[in-house]
């Protein structure tokens, strides 16, 4: 089973660096802050960039 992404939006400040990063993945929603849209978007490593990239860190793999 694939990885998985997602979002604590309690944390994530809409800086947009994940949808940069991975557009198909994540986008911004209305109130500002990023949500995954499509897990399967990207491929691991992208969206792990996108991981690495988050300034507040608020992007993790499911469990």
């Amino acid at each position: 089973m694939a990885k998985e992404p997602y979002i604590d939006r309690e944390v994530c400040i809409g800086c947009g660096t994940c949808v940069a990063l991975c557009p198909n993945v994540f986008q911004l929603q209305d109130d500002g802050k990023s949500k995954v849209v499509n897990a399967n978007g990207a491929g691991e490593d992208e969206i792990q960039q996108a991981i690495d990239s988050c300034p507040v860190q608020c992007i993790h793999w499911k469990k």
